[in-house]
């Protein structure tokens, strides 16, 4: 197994644990931005082999980040995509495309399906994520149809779980810092706006799963219990402490007013559905934290 990154936002802490692998020859860390050149890529790669999947993991996921960094978020999706979609053609292999939940935008259909195409600002300031990823989508289905490329795509709905930055700025991590400093959670625009959590061993699942399959299109991986972002903070203060202040700041432009997967076609194609529930979910999360000594991972 080999894994790349450039750590633009990624953490050499989160990789520890596949030190004992490395030492067995059974993982390889290449330190690599796949954007940068499918020649880079290719002699990164080529003394360790065909590979019989290869897994298209890179973006920058956060708000936060893909603001700050619009120009190699869209990289990531257009030459990143092409440069892993090659690696996959040249050897056979699986090729498993991760897109999100944020190609259906400011969505008009709820709860979201697959077949929805989306309500998208294309120049907006999240547009560099959010078309970044439909690109993604439309070149994995090309390389699919007209080089035969064995591709799946899934569509990522709110994640969270152990080894998140707590600096991320997506509401998860942000909440459970300012909860640990006691500071008062920031809730932007009123908080009426409706999210879906999945918890990180359930979405990884869900990924093997259905890089096993035979399902070509898009498929949603994410949690359908919805809640408001102020549900969601009252979870927190019932997690933490119920003295948790609240102030509220203005909602940012194009930010989703509704979020919530239908995962029929996961539960039909792949017989998956999420197991881990919020409560125990932020548990786990909060646990990892603690253990950080509530430190900023990085």
């Amino acid at each position: 197994m080999v894994g790349l990154d450039n750590f633009i936002t990624g953490s050499r802490r989160n990789l520890e644990h596949l030190k004992a692998y490395e030492a067995h020859g059974r993982f390889a860390l290449v330190e690599l931005d796949v954007a940068r050149g499918g020649a880079l890529v290719d002699t990164a790669l080529d003394a360790r082999g065909c590979f019989d999947h290869v897994w298209h993991l890179a973006s920058l996921a956060s708000p936060k980040e893909y603001l700050a960094h619009p120009v190699e978020t869209l990289e990531a999706g257009s030459a990143g995509t092409r440069n892993m979609l090659e690696i996959a053609r040249r050897d056979g292999a699986r090729f498993l495309l991760t897109s999100t939940s944020e190609c259906y935008g400011d969505a008009l259909v709820h709860p979201q399906v697959e077949t929805y195409w989306g309500n998208v600002n294309p120049v907006g300031p999240r547009s560099c994520y959010d078309e970044s990823k439909r690109y993604a989508e439309a070149l994995t289905m090309a390389y699919h149809r007209s080089q035969g490329v064995r591709t799946n795509i899934a569509r990522i709905f709110n994640t969270y779980g152990p080894r998140m930055a707590l600096n991320d700025g997506r509401v998860v991590p942000a909440f459970l810092d300012q909860a640990l400093r006691g500071k008062p959670l920031t809730i932007f625009g009123d908080g009426s706006q409706t999210r879906s959590f999945c918890y990180v061993d359930d979405l990884v699942d869900g990924l093997v799963r259905l890089a096993d399959s035979e399902e070509r299109y898009p498929v949603n991986l994410g949690n359908p219990f919805e809640l408001t972002i102020l549900e969601f903070a009252e979870a927190i203060k019932k997690l933490m402490g119920p003295n948790l202040d609240l102030v509220f700041t203005p909602l940012p432009e194009d930010d989703p007013r509704n979020r919530r997967p239908d995962i029929s076609k996961a539960r039909r194609v792949l017989g998956w559905e999420p197991k881990v529930g919020l409560e125990d979910g932020l548990r786990e999360t909060l646990e990892y934290f603690k253990q950080l000594g509530g430190k900023v991972s990085g």
